[in-house]
């Protein structure tokens, strides 16, 4: 009788272990198939494609405030990273499939924007932009071209802070045996008559609206405006979408009952210059801002 119970008590064992690993079979393979599958989003639809606009710079001119105004309007999708495939080789050469796949997915009739204000600068961009698309529109933000600069620089010195690194003055940047360093990056990024002649080469000046950086900051409304009709846009962007935030100093978004403001890196204070140096970067800009101005018909409240 016993051995009876026993030999029970064990099959009742074999029987719940086989249940068990079986059991963990089926999890095991159930969670497999959900690592392994894509995910798709519903959220994710439509196609890919190469953008109808391009903010080509300027660097520090408020590139950032103006792609983010945009998408405030629901005709725009952006991509969500600088892609830099006109003006590094590296991407260049891998080709127009590669740089559609950096841009975000858009249903027919939405038109998708990019940013990258490297490419103002860049020797090459010009020309591989008109390849890609002849018919692109092109944003051109610029600003005060020593604002910019200061601005430039102190992205630069947070940056190298942030890496524990000891960031040289600016004065020993900017200044080579009293007269201003012409090898200094940040000093030629602002000559924007330089870089903007080899845009208007390949680019009829029909192709480039220019914003006004220093306005969009202080009064967004009517500069963004301006760029909804140069993309013929349906006028969407009201007064509604900005409210200014007094604690940052700056207006910050509003859309689809979310509030926004840049990241806490717009906006920092520049570090205090010499006011004879500041004097310098003023002459220095006088002649190349006369040639820039006529470059594009209009004038802008520079110093």
């Amino acid at each position: 009788m016993g051995d009876l119970i026993l030999g029970n008590f064990k099959h009742l064992c074999v029987r719940t272990t086989l249940k068990v690993v079986l059991m963990a079979a089926v999890i095991f393979a159930l969670l497999f198939l959900l690592i392994s599958s894509p995910v798709i989003s519903p959220r994710v639809t439509g196609a890919q494609r190469l953008p109808d606009i391009i903010v080509i710079g300027v660097r520090k001119g408020g590139t950032r405030a103006l792609i983010e105004m945009l998408k405030l309007h629901a005709s725009v999708v952006a991509a969500h990273n600088e892609v830099h495939f006109f003006d590094w080789d590296s991407h260049y050469q891998r080709g127009l499939d590669w740089y559609r796949s950096q841009m975000p997915y858009a249903q027919p009739g939405l038109l998708t924007v990019e940013k990258t204000p490297a490419y103002f600068t860049s020797v090459k961009a010009p020309e591989r932009v008109l390849r890609m698309k002849p018919d692109v529109k092109l944003l051109l933000i610029v600003r005060d071209p020593t604002t910019r600069l200061l601005s430039d620089y102190t992205q630069v010195f947070h940056n190298q802070l942030a890496k524990h690194k000891r960031p040289l003055p600016l004065e020993t940047l900017l200044m080579r045996e009293g007269e201003l360093n012409p090898n200094y990056k940040p000093l030629n990024r602002s000559l924007y008559h330089v870089h903007l002649e080899r845009w208007l080469a390949v680019f009829s000046v029909d192709s480039i609206h220019l914003v006004d950086g220093d306005a969009l900051i202080q009064h967004p409304l009517p500069e963004i405006k301006k760029v909804e009709k140069f993309l013929k846009l349906e006028p969407q962007i009201n007064a509604s979408n900005f409210y200014f935030n007094a604690t940052r100093g700056f207006y910050c978004l509003r859309a689809r009952g979310r509030d926004r403001c840049l990241h806490g890196s717009k906006g920092r204070k520049h570090p205090p210059v010499d006011p004879d140096i500041l004097q310098k970067l003023y002459e220095y800009f006088r002649e190349p801002n006369r040639r820039f101005f006529d470059l594009v018909g209009r004038t802008f409240d520079w110093k």
